[in-house]
């Protein structure tokens, strides 16, 4: 997606309330089965960027909708919908008007991924799930959850059939979930007689400095050789190498079999020899 079409979609952090950006895209028509259908292939035959701002418009109310289902975790309304648009913005690029859905079937996926992981990122200080079994009970949990305070054990026991995990990892979940936060420092009006903070409690240790200034010489070194590693590699893979693991936003092996045309094994089998070649270059 363009810089003009992310702006379009995450504006809702920039013009004025979030009520009147709701407002906004909820008067914005919604698209027939035929005229989603035409954009899409429009947009997939032939990259029609215009094809693609009027898809993403059009469904902007649908992630409205999606954001407010996360309200009771006490992050910005705004912060959410801001990412359900990016999660929607991939879901468009990505859309094959050919499979015979409709697209926001395809793209529920998509903008719920995005927010999931907004959600576990900002919830808490300190991440309370980091696995994909984590994640998903984190937020089954929170809709299984009726009332406030800890579990029964038939209420413990009955969330773990329907889950089908363990009971010990419901109990754990739960305890992390009700945890709270501690500022690392006191704040100005705290007393240090009767607050706390981990602060006070850190030993103090000066910095070696020759070692820091060693460690750092070494790992630019490590960095050019790296790249200079790099460059000794074809085109095609200095590419899998890059946006697989330099890059910020990673490409998938199925992202880059999609791109060249060719299987995701064969994109694997690159990689893993390009990984040699690096390796070697960087023992010589």
């Amino acid at each position: 997606m363009t810089k003009d079409m992310q702006s379009l979609a995450l504006s809702v952090s920039h013009n004025g309330s979030i009520e009147s950006y709701m407002q906004a895209v909820s008067s914005i028509e919604m698209l027939s089965a035929e005229q989603e259908k035409s954009l899409a292939v429009r947009l997939f035959e032939n990259e029609d960027l215009e094809a693609a701002r009027e898809l993403v418009m059009s469904h902007l109310r649908f992630v409205v909708h999606i954001a407010k289902s996360y309200s009771g975790y006490g992050l910005p309304q705004a912060d959410l919908i801001q990412e359900g648009n990016i999660g929607l913005m991939k879901a468009v690029k990505r859309f094959d008007p050919n499979v015979g859905v409709r697209l926001v079937s395809f793209a529920v996926h998509w903008i719920k991924a995005e927010i999931h992981e907004f959600v576990l990122k900002n919830w808490r200080i300190v991440k309370v799930a980091t696995t994909k079994a984590q994640r998903k009970l984190f937020f089954n949990l929170r809709k299984a959850k009726k009332r406030l305070g800890w579990f029964t054990h038939e209420e413990v026991q009955k969330v773990a059939e329907e889950l089908n995990v363990s009971t010990k990892e419901v109990l754990q979940m739960e305890s992390r979930m009700a945890n709270q936060d501690t500022a690392f420092d006191l704040g100005n009006d705290d007393d240090e007689s009767t607050s706390f903070s981990p602060a006070q409690f850190l030993e103090d240790k000066s910095t070696d400095v020759e070692m820091s200034v060693i460690n750092s010489d070494w790992d630019e070194l490590a960095s050019k050789r790296l790249y200079a590693a790099i460059k000794t590699l074809d085109d095609r893979s200095q590419h899998i190498i890059e946006t697989r693991w330099l890059a910020d936003d990673k490409l998938t092996l199925q992202d880059l079999a999609d791109e060249y045309e060719v299987s995701a094994e064969r994109v694997r089998q690159i990689e893993k020899n390009a990984m040699k070649k690096l390796q070697a270059a960087m023992a010589a």
